[in-house]
């Protein structure tokens, strides 16, 4: 087992492997959630996740804009 100054680099060593994760982890997440945003609006080019979203936007946002074809059957 280790003991005195080797216990304290370690812990030191696994604090710092720990937090680069971390950090590592939350750049990850945000790269998914924009990734995610596949639906653009053809009028202000706002991002969606899906298409249910992307029609109530449509419908709210742009009510006087005829409805996008792929937009109808949803």
């Amino acid at each position: 087992m280790a003991r005195g100054q080797q216990k304290i680099q370690s812990q030191q060593k696994n604090a710092k492997k720990v937090q680069d994760a971390k950090r590592q982890q939350g750049h990850d997440q945000k790269a998914a959630a924009q990734k995610a945003l596949t639906h653009v609006c053809t009028v202000c080019k706002a991002q969606m996740p899906d298409p249910k979203t992307h029609k109530q936007h449509f419908e709210n946002k742009h009510p006087k804009m005829p409805l996008p074809d792929d937009l109808k059957d949803v």
